[in-house]
């Protein structure tokens, strides 16, 4: 098996527009994510499981919030809005140590002003655009679209339908770059194509 760090991502030649996830797919920030998460969680007394984490990546951190208070009855204590928004502002604190997943972003760059590009992603636009700010890349997209501008996240297809939407590109001519299991279904479902970058994520590097 050729190892991905000789491989190169491909775009389809059938695709007239890259839509991109970003947090684990353009961004090394799920760490990060997972220590804001972890952080805030301490301070109310209990751990954020890691396993928990990566099944609930690609909800907003609203809806992460909401399981979060529910599971571990913190109805009492604090309110899901209120304890998304500290979750983001721990967040924002560490938007610095913020890295780049290389092979994916090159796709942007060699893309850029070739193909309409746009990012669906789950997360809400403050923590979007300190991410895209952070890489440099904000102006590389021609549609944004966060948690904020869709009623239902991933699983659900609307993130990507609404970058189609916007973008003016028939759904089944835009491709999808994903890394979690509810972007890559949120992509099928909408009928894109779709790939899979989690071979080319820093985690599966030598």
């Amino acid at each position: 098996m050729i190892s991905p760090l000789y491989m190169k991502l491909v775009v389809d030649p059938d695709a007239k527009a890259l839509i991109f996830d970003l947090d684990g797919t353009l961004a090394d920030t799920m760490p990060l994510h997972l220590k804001a998460w972890k952080n805030i969680c301490f301070e109310y007394g209990f751990e954020y499981p890691d396993e928990l984490f990566y099944q609930l990546a690609g909800l907003s951190s609203e809806k992460i919030a909401k399981i979060l208070v529910e599971r571990f009855q913190l109805i009492a204590s604090v309110k899901p809005q209120d304890f998304a928004k500290q979750k983001e502002n721990a967040f924002h604190e560490m938007r610095d140590q913020i890295k780049p997943i290389v092979p994916v972003v090159n796709l942007v760059y060699q893309h850029f002003k070739k193909i309409p590009l746009a990012i669906g992603s789950g997360g809400n636009r403050r923590a979007v655009n300190d991410t895209l700010d952070k890489l440099n890349l904000r102006t590389y997209f021609d549609v944004i679209v966060a948690a904020e501008d869709v009623e239902n996240h991933k699983p659900a297809p609307d993130t990507f339908l609404e970058c189609a939407e916007l973008l003016q590109i028939d759904p089944s001519k835009c491709q999808v770059f994903e890394d979690g299991d509810r972007g890559i279904e949120a992509a099928r479902r909408a009928g894109m194509m779709v790939t899979d970058i989690t071979s080319w994520h820093p985690k599966h590097k030598i």
